[in-house]
């Protein structure tokens, strides 16, 4: 038997994996101590509540948010820049799924953000 530590999205697990044992599978990952985790910002809402839109502006990977393009009741069209995305020491542009109207932006400068989490909705 050999043991092996991975480490995916940052849980870390102690897997056994059997050797010479053929068409048998290995033993479930037991999980070790969780590593820490910063707990996520709130997001704050840039508009009044209830004023949420229709289309979910969503982050396609954690990272930080270093600038807003757009403000709430601003009419923008598809691939439009709404919201900078730092993530991997890289700048990535955030833009307008379809044409519309932000309806609320629901970040800060400065805020980290998960994956899927709502940056704007539009109307």
């Amino acid at each position: 038997m050999k043991n092996y530590t991975i480490t995916v999205n940052g849980n870390v697990y102690e897997v056994t994996v059997e050797e010479g044992i053929s068409g048998g599978a290995a033993s479930a990952p037991r999980a070790a101590a969780p590593a820490p985790k910063a707990a996520p910002a709130a997001p704050k809402a840039a508009a009044p509540a209830g004023a949420q839109g229709s289309v979910a502006v969503t982050a396609p990977m954690p990272g930080k948010i270093l600038g807003i393009k757009a403000e709430p009741g601003k009419a923008v069209a598809k691939g439009e820049v709404i919201i900078i995305l730092e993530a991997m020491k890289m700048e990535n542009e955030i833009v307008a799924p379809s044409d519309g109207t932000i309806a609320s932006i629901n970040v800060s400068v400065g805020d980290s953000v998960e994956a899927g989490a709502t940056l704007a909705t539009l109307n």
